[in-house]
């Protein structure tokens, strides 16, 4: 165990800590989605949307229509029947004489399209529908993107991670559940009529197709609006699991602030540039006032008045603690009177921007102010 201890080419593993953070790198992701995100995920055609409620509206569709047209199908299904019929005795020919395939194919054409035109309102029903409520959900981008083919779709590892994902686990619970409401809507609804369709033999043959085109439907409706319900609940699952699949990790958040507004700490510096450029220019103004009014400590506001140049004095410099003592010490350096004034200190700072001339509220204020200072820069002169 000693000579173990002692090896001196005992090997080094390296360990890459990161490999070790949940989420990959800069750490868990708990941050909302930037807008710069949700758009680029929308251009890419990733939105929060749900398939079932789209089906659901379709099918509420599909079986207001067959109610309220049910007679038009009748009729209709009627008439294609009645040609279809009326045709057997053209194939019926002597024995051993072949059927023509064209007339085969020409009736098989006839029976189709009278078809299509029968069910087309309710094709194009489903499609309108289809695409409103699709619309509602993720409004109206369209994006060619997610028609691109892309090879990690075609990797086996990724499918076969994809059938055993939590989403597909979610998927079946639904798959579940619908299966289970269809069973208990229609179980309940054949409970209740059992005794109508047990008289069905006793029944004409249009009185019983009425009876359970009825039935179909009132299941169908029940089942349509129980689809709905579970629709408007996936879509809030479909829109919560979006949002959490978003999230970003805060180096997530901070790379994107400093590819769009650039990098915060060049900003900073160019902030503190300007300010330090403003500073020097204020600081440069001081020696030019005729006055600094002070709190004593916390405010120092510079005024000049030039009446050729303003019709009040204006401020030309102001600070607070640190920048207030540095703008006495200057104004003392170069004789510029100070005067201490609590009120109209406060007053001057906090409503009178820099290079801001003094608003006629507080002229006379200022004007006994200025009074003093001539008084007093009078009399130096005369001494």
């Amino acid at each position: 165990m000693t000579d173990i201890l002692k090896a001196p080419h005992a090997p080094v593993i390296k360990l890459d800590l990161q490999f070790f953070a949940k989420d990959g790198p800069g750490g868990e992701k708990t941050e909302k989605p930037t807008a710069k995100k949700l758009d680029d995920s929308r251009k890419e055609g990733q939105v929060a949307k749900s398939m079932e409620l789209g089906n659901a509206f379709s099918l509420v569709a599909l079986f207001v229509m067959l109610k309220a047209m049910l007679g038009y199908l009748g009729d209709g299904f009627h008439s294609v029947f009645h040609v279809i019929y009326n045709k057997i005795p053209d194939f019926v020919k002597s024995y051993g004489t072949p059927v023509e395939v064209n007339e085969i194919h020409n009736l098989f054409q006839q029976m189709m399209l009278k078809t299509l035109l029968l069910m087309a309102p309710f094709l194009i029903a489903a499609i309108v529908v289809a695409f409103v409520v699709n619309v509602m959900q993720v409004k109206w981008k369209p994006t060619a993107k997610p028609l691109k083919p892309k090879l990690s779709k075609f990797n086996p590892i990724n499918g076969f991670k994809r059938m055993f994902s939590k989403e597909k686990l979610v998927d079946l619970l639904k798959s579940l559940i619908k299966i289970f409401l269809i069973f208990y809507v229609a179980y309940s609804m054949l409970k209740d009529h059992i005794g109508m369709v047990l008289l069905l033999y006793d029944m004409s043959l249009g009185q019983a197709l009425s009876v359970i085109g009825d039935l179909v439907l009132d299941v169908g409706l029940r089942i349509s609006l129980i689809y709905i319900i579970l629709g408007f609940a996936d879509y809030g699952y479909q829109k919560w699991k979006f949002m959490e699949d978003m999230k970003m990790t805060k180096q997530e958040v901070k790379d994107e602030i400093k590819n769009s507004e650039g990098d915060p700490q060049i900003k900073g510096q160019q902030k503190r540039r300007m300010r330090e450029a403003s500073m020097r220019r204020m600081m440069s103004s001081v020696p030019q006032a005729d006055v600094v009014i002070t709190n004593p400590t916390h405010f120092a506001v510079a005024l000049k008045y030039d009446n050729e140049v303003a019709d009040a004095p204006i401020v030309v410099a102001k600070g607070q603690d640190h920048l207030a003592r540095r703008i006495k010490e200057v104004a003392a350096e170069n004789h510029v009177e100070i005067v201490e004034n609590k009120p109209l200190a406060r007053m001057l700072y906090h409503n009178v921007p820099l290079d801001g001339m003094v608003p006629p509220e507080l002229y006379q204020a200022v004007a006994e102010v200025l009074a003093f200072v001539y008084n007093i820069k009078k009399t130096r002169h005369s001494a």
